[in-house]
């Protein structure tokens, strides 16, 4: 062998060596350029899957793929999103971002949000690749059943050059096709100077044969699901109805079959439309106008209603001007008699039309008295106050926070469109009535806790059930003061049906024979949660939903899924024989919807559309042994069948998907090594091809591995837990680790964890990339204990860890937020193993807690403690030591272990004083505690420089602790409020903060 043959084979065999080695850890440059897949479509026919891979910050891209393969094209888009396949899946329509380096330099240089840069949009035609382009998109939409013409609206640029047009009252020549023989429009206008008609520009774009439509000053549009009528309106400027430059204002349509425009609608008195309306094949139309101008105070609308298949209609009032009539109805106004005195129809619902054009679905309000205005008292003399009284069934801060929703709150309201009956459904009485206009029942579900309201402050939950017959407006009551879970109506509407959670029941109510049914009484199983552990009563698993017919109502027990007769005909059958129990595997069905969120759940919990048990049925399952998943299936869902496994792995699988017309499915699947991807498959799931991958820089990056850990709790609890390892540990060497909890988080086992900024709490990523073994265990609670319950589960787990001989006893590290943060104040008052922890939004002192607000909801805290996650389970008066005891306030004296806090001044959860108690407390004992307090922030931070900066300070704390890491300045000097004014950030270790980017110490 040559010298040169051996040196060539050694750098050969050192490649892999040299691989590890140069590998490096996160750090925090790392994170904007972290990618994640999401969003996918499939075409109805299956023939392509569309799919976006967005980076945490800067531009992402869509991604097209042909499941065809071979030489079928394949397209990619930057900065893509909201894509839509067509009907005939011929086109695919997506949304472009505008660059996010242009966003970020008009934000620098102070533009107006008029100002800023705007989304394109792009109709791609996907047999050719030929593409249409549009800017400065604010909307589009299609026909989602059929038609081949794209609606898009874009921001309106007028010249300005142009000046804007005079008012003067004339008579304009119509040049639409009429609905009616209109062949003039006489518009009364103001004289004088007028502002622009407002809207956008509205392009109907023919994907087929690439014609055209376009109409100026839109403001609204709607198009039927066949895609053959566009619906749209214009509105005229406050002070202007001028007629000219296509600025009537109005109502119309546009038929795609003969390319012609129809006026609907137009009046010099109306001059705001909204609220647009198309039934399903375009046959029908509705919209809500009103004479007020859009800056008034209080403005009154009517609801109006056009049958386009009748040629003949009913015409409204006659108006005095010279307007011809207008070949409308009026559905209502403020002189139906249905309505109550002094009620019009509300702005703020949109109407909708049932499925099948045989109702129109509308809100109804009272017209809110004009208000007062005092113009006599300056305004730094007007009285600004609230008045909190016993009586109140709504705490006032609760009050505030639900203010626009009660100034815009309306009442389900229903016209008859065969007879043109208006009958009101809900009522002050009953404010909620669930309807879905894909439904054709006669009867809806309402519900109302008015009369709980006051108790809800501490015991939430109750409420009425009522039955409300759509052709009266009778309601019955079918449930007094239940604890229902899940109210629905069956989607053939011949049921409601909830869970009881009194007496962990699913109970339904037959509308048919006026009575209730016990589903589930007597059957061999629990369909409440086995493993709940809060002084509440549980709840439900949940439902698969109902089958076609009504004929079945599938419910969840911890394992299996059980198949009921709601007649009571056939004996309730476990549709999974029982397998899902005798494996120890948690199996739930798999509706194939899209979702545009995929997320780790599995399918959704109760679908409103019926299951076809006649055809293959989709599972996901959870193996409780080792936290695997799977995706299963069985044949049908008639018998008692056990399912088959298709896939099954240390993986997450998610988010199954099916073409609407075609055997294509996609699915989610990846785990703490792997980045969750994309994948391809038909319904054998038999070779899923790999569509993506993505962060394929995670290979040059120090990663780790994750294990399934157990220990016996003080309390005699076998308990689980995860433990992260970095990559390439060595059991003989001695790490530093990290404590995180919150509750139970075992079965996230299989969950991957992108590096990306603190919110709140440490990412095990970074944390195990940068030497730092992670510990997450599970907490199993009793009542009135949870401090100690969290005390007897962590520690003995630390220390079962300890005895394995590769934790560093001295370099221990305990992190939580929220309720993760009370525990870790908590247990630093008990023990001083660790030598450095940092509590995220902690309650310190429950006694004062407990009375305080939620302010993101307004609600009173007293629910949390005697009910839910505090778990006392008493009132404060009830158990007072209970609520010391638990506090880590009172025993602040002990604590030896240095504390770093997070608590932002905007928390709307845990209230941000109970911070400052804490802090005070140790201050005045001279412990080192530290506070960061981002402005404006809530309980978890949003805004992602404040992240960022959250990540760099967290891992300083940390290091400096656990890794000899030198003090940082920032918890060396502070940070004065002068300092604050200039804008010092010191994160600096005695060097430029632009030094130390990876937030720890070289």
């Amino acid at each position: 062998m040559t010298r040169f043959t051996q040196l060539l084979l050694c750098f050969f065999l050192s490649i892999p060596l040299l691989a590890q080695i140069q590998k490096r850890p996160l750090n925090a440059s790392d994170y904007d350029r972290w990618q994640s897949v999401r969003a996918e479509k499939i075409s109805a026919d299956g023939q392509w899957i569309s799919y976006q891979i967005d980076r945490q910050e800067g531009d992402g891209r869509l991604e097209v793929a042909s499941t065809s393969g071979g030489n079928q094209p394949r397209y990619s888009f930057a900065r893509g999103y909201m894509a839509q396949f067509t009907p005939d899946s011929k086109f695919l329509v997506m949304r472009l971002k505008a660059p996010a380096a242009d966003t970020r330099k008009a934000k620098l240089k102070k533009k107006k949000p008029d100002e800023m840069p705007k989304d394109s949009l792009v109709a791609l035609n996907l047999a050719t690749g030929k593409m249409v382009r549009f800017a400065s998109v604010k909307s589009y939409t299609f026909g989602k059943d059929g038609g081949s013409w794209l609606a898009v609206v874009q921001e309106r640029k007028d010249d300005p050059s142009r000046p804007a047009p005079r008012a003067a009252t004339q008579t304009q020549k119509d040049t639409l096709l009429p609905s009616a023989p209109i062949s003039t429009t006489t518009v009364a206008t103001r004289r004088g100077p007028s502002k622009r008609p407002k809207g956008d520009d509205l392009t109907l774009l023919n994907l087929a044969d690439g014609s055209r439509k376009t109409f100026r000053y839109v403001s609204n549009v709607a198009i039927s699901d066949n895609g053959q009528k566009v619906f749209y309106s214009k509105e005229s400027a406050a002070d202007t109805l001028k007629a000219s430059d296509n600025a009537v204002p109005g109502v119309f349509l546009f038929n795609t079959a003969n390319g012609q425009t129809m006026l609907v609608d137009t009046s010099s008195k109306r001059r705001i439309y909204k609220g647009l309306a198309i039934d399903k094949v375009g046959d029908q139309v509705a919209w809500m106008a009103s004479a007020d101008s859009a800056g008034a105070d209080v403005k009154v609308f009517t609801l109006y209603y056009k049958s386009l298949a009748a040629p003949t209609v009913s015409k409204g009032k006659k108006s005095k001007s010279a307007e011809p009539e207008a070949p409308y109805r009026v559905l209502a106004d403020t002189t139906l008699k249905a309505l109550p005195k002094g009620w019009s129809v509300n702005e703020f619902r949109e109407p909708k039309f049932a499925e099948d054009g045989k109702r129109l679905y509308f809100s109804t309000s009272p017209i809110p008295p004009k208000p007062t205005k005092d113009t006599l008292t300056p305004d730094d003399e007007k009285v600004k106050m609230d008045i909190w009284t016993w009586t109140d069934t709504r705490l006032q801060p609760m009050q505030q926070r639900r203010l626009k929703e009660e100034k815009e709150r309306g009442f389900l309201t229903l016209a008859d469109l065969t007879t043109g009956k208006v009958t009101m459904l809900a009522n002050r009485e009953v404010p909620t009535v669930a309807f879905d206009p894909k439904l054709n029942s006669r009867y809806l579900l309402g519900l109302s806790d008015l009369p709980y309201q006051v108790q809800a402050s501490w015991d939430p939950g109750h409420t009425d059930l009522y039955l409300i017959d759509t052709q009266t407006g009778e309601k019955k009551r079918i449930a007094n003061d239940v604890m229902a879970s899940q109210p629905k109506l069956s989607p053939g509407g011949q049921y409601a049906y909830w869970f009881d959670e009194r007496d962990s029941l699913w109970r339904a109510w037959s509308i048919a024979e006026n009575k209730r049914i016990d589903l589930t009484r007597g059957l061999p199983s629990k369909f409440f949660d086995e493993e709940h552990d809060t002084p509440n009563l549980p709840g439900a698993y949940g439902s698969a939903g109902w089958t076609t017919g009504d004929r079945y109502l599938w419910l969840y027990d911890r394992y299996d899924i059980w198949q009921v007769d709601p007649t009571g005909r056939e004996k309730p059958t476990n549709l999974t024989a029982g397998w899902g129990r005798k494996n120890g595997v948690r199996l739930r069905y798999a509706d194939m919807g899209e979702d545009d969120s995929p997320g780790p759940g599995f399918g959704r919990s109760a679908p409103d559309k019926p299951i076809d048990p006649k055809a293959e049925v989709f599972f996901t399952g959870i193996w409780e042994s080792d936290k695997s998943t799977g995706i299963l299936k069985s044949k049908n869902g008639l018998s008692a069948l056990e399912p088959t496994t298709l896939k099954r792995s240390n993986h997450r699988y998610f988010g199954l998907n099916k073409a609407k017309n075609a055997s294509t499915m996609t699915f989610y699947r990846g785990n703490f090594q792997e980045p969750i991807n994309l994948f391809r498959t038909d319904s054998t799931l038999a070779n899923p091809v790999q569509l993506t991958r993505v962060n394929p820089q995670q290979d040059s990056i120090r990663w780790g591995s994750v294990e399934l850990v157990s220990w016996l709790g003080t309390n005699g609890v076998k308990l689980e837990g995860l433990l992260y390892k970095p990559e390439g540990f060595d059991p003989k060497k001695k790490y530093p680790m990290l404590t995180y909890f919150y509750e139970r988080n075992a079965e996230t086992l299989n969950d991957y964890k992108a590096p990306a900024p603190s919110r709140s709490t440490i990412n095990v990523a970074y944390c195990v990339s940068n030497g730092y073994l992670v510990f997450i265990p599970d907490i199993v609670y009793t009542t009135g204990q949870p401090g100690p319950n969290a005390y007897d589960c962590i520690v003995p787990g630390v220390l079962s860890l300890i005895d394995k001989g590769f934790v560093d006893r001295d370099r221990l590290g305990i992190q939580g937020q929220s309720w993760g943060g009370y525990q870790t104040a908590y247990i630093i008052t008990r023990t001083n193993l660790f030598r450095a922890a940092e509590a995220g939004a902690p309650v310190a002192n429950m006694t004062s807690a407990y009375g305080g607000i939620r302010w993101e909801t307004g609600i009173v805290r007293q629910f949390q403690y005697e009910k839910t996650q505090s778990r006392i389970g008493g009132t404060l008066w009830d158990k007072p030591m209970n609520y010391i005891e638990n506090s880590p306030l009172f025993f602040a004296n002990r604590i030896q272990t240095p504390l770093m806090m997070t608590h932002n001044d905007a928390d709307g959860a845990v209230p941000w004083y109970q911070g400052i108690e804490f802090y005070s407390a140790l201050r005045r004992l001279n412990k080192p505690v530290w506070m960061l307090v981002y402005n404006g922030e809530g309980h978890n931070l949003t805004q992602r420089h404040n992240a960022k900066d959250l990540s760099i300070r967290l891992y300083q704390f940390f290091d400096y602790y656990l890794k000899d890491a030198p003090m940082p300045l920032w918890m060396k000097e502070g940070r004065t409020a002068v300092e604050k004014d200039r804008g010092e950030m010191k994160y600096g270790l005695a060097v430029e903060p632009q030094q130390i980017s990876s937030g720890g110490s070289n």
